[in-house]
């Protein structure tokens, strides 16, 4: 038995906190520095870790547990709330950047860049454009947050829009990986994904008044509620891939949002926050960087990472300005939201990383996709702060007071309060 794991997590937490702090220097999201130490420590540069099945199993871990706090930091009944007009942002800020992505990858890819994937090229293809569709609402509502125009309107719409957006952008992922295999019937995944819904929606109601008993009978000990909220996670991520063909991290995602309706959800978040902190979150993020290869860089390629930038950025922009337009928001409102949802962040990464292990993505295209997810990152800070410049509109600018902050922008405070995770006690969420 050999012990170079050790080593490798050892090298990894290091060098992911390093170019955290790096980054955070310069103003710049920490998940940009763990990409960075990631493609430092890989293939691509330095090629230094050695045991890449163990670091694999964590990160796969670290996706799950990623999705389930995002669950626990949704409100529901504040989803609601926000009505048609995220909706529609969501719904046109996923079907443009989908467009999009399919058609530049349909212009470029091809035999001789897709070999190292299993799916066809009509899969591959559509594949790029899901993750294009991919929006990070950490990232937005952080920059938001410091801008103190997280609380108006135009800022609750970028919120609730983000939150649909990732669900559709799930179901996207969900339906494309279930139909990776050409043996499958379409009309049998849709049943089985219907079927899965149903199953958690029932799995999800029994679990919630089981969950609910308990917290009246222990009062005090509350661990034993972060064990059993893991466990249901666990539980079905595995059912969702196992017997219904559906992505394990929607299966996580809804545990997430069924532990959000209960009282002891800012508790569980917070154990999870420092697991995430402590080693999962900077393994997977490190592994994404693992994974990217340095191509050939031929003009094909060079070529396919701009049109890639450009269009990620533009289709965000003009979907989610389109649909707000479309719910009478004014056009430097519109252009706000469009620009609050260009960032890509760790939700790309996540689909990305599900996509490649899938074979549903060349290799060929990892490296153009972690600089687009990067250089999104990067720029959607930027871009915020100048479709934000004081204006006397609605959406909360120079002369327009903020509107009542909302149960769901109060749950987000919480869990954006501090920079680190390990600032959170577990006595701040008794």
């Amino acid at each position: 038995m050999t012990y170079n794991f050790l080593l490798d997590v050892a090298l990894i937490l290091l060098c992911t906190k390093v170019f955290g702090l790096l980054t955070r220097k310069f103003k710049m999201p920490q998940v940009v520095g763990a990409l960075l130490a990631g493609v430092i420590l890989g293939p691509a540069v330095l090629n230094v870790l050695s045991d890449k099945d163990f670091i694999t199993k964590i990160s796969e871990i670290g996706v799950i547990v990623l999705m389930f706090t995002a669950g626990i930091e949704t409100d529901i009944k504040e989803l609601k709330k926000t009505g048609v007009a995220s909706f529609v942002i969501a719904l046109i800020g996923v079907l443009v950047p989908l467009a999009g992505g399919f058609g530049l990858a349909a212009a470029f890819n091809g035999p001789d860049l897709s070999e190292s994937a299993t799916a066809s090229l009509f899969l591959q293809n559509l594949f790029i454009g899901v993750i294009l569709t991919a929006t990070s609402v950490s990232i937005t509502v952080e920059t938001l947050k410091e801008m103190g125009k997280l609380n108006t309107m135009t800022g609750n719409a970028i919120l609730g829009a983000a939150i649909i957006d990732d669900i559709l952008g799930i179901v996207a992922l969900t339906m494309i990986t279930s139909v990776a295999d050409p043996n499958v019937n379409v009309a049998i995944v849709l049943l089985k994904v219907v079927g899965f819904f149903v199953f958690a929606a029932v799995a999800g109601i029994v679990f919630f008044f089981f969950f609910r008993k308990l917290q009246n009978r222990y009062q005090k000990d509350m661990r034993r509620f972060v064990i059993l909220a893991f466990v249901f996670c666990l539980l079905l991520s595995y059912c969702a891939e196992e017997f219904f063909g559906v992505a394990d991290i929607t299966g996580a995602f809804i545990a997430g949002l069924i532990i959000s309706n209960t009282k002891r959800a800012p508790y569980i978040a917070s154990r999870f926050e420092i697991l995430s902190y402590t080693l999962i979150s900077p393994v997977f993020f490190a592994s994404i960087g693992l994974k990217m290869t340095m191509p050939q860089m031929t003009p094909h390629i060079i070529i396919f990472s701009i049109l890639l930038m450009v269009i990620a950025v533009l289709t965000k922009i003009v979907g989610c300005g389109l649909g707000a337009k479309l719910c009478h928001f004014t056009l430097h409102e519109s252009i706000q939201v469009g620009v609050g949802m260009v960032s890509r962040g760790e939700v790309a990464l996540i689909v990305a990383s599900k996509g490649a292990a899938l074979g549903l993505m060349s290799n060929s295209f990892m490296g153009p996709i972690i600089l687009t997810v990067v250089l999104t990152t990067v720029i959607a800070p930027i871009l915020l702060k100048i479709a934000f410049a004081n204006r006397n509109d609605k959406g909360g600018d120079a002369g327009q007071k903020p509107i009542e902050e909302s149960e769901l922008v109060k749950n987000y405070n919480i869990a954006l309060k501090g920079e680190d995770a390990e600032e959170i006690s577990a006595e701040s969420c008794t």
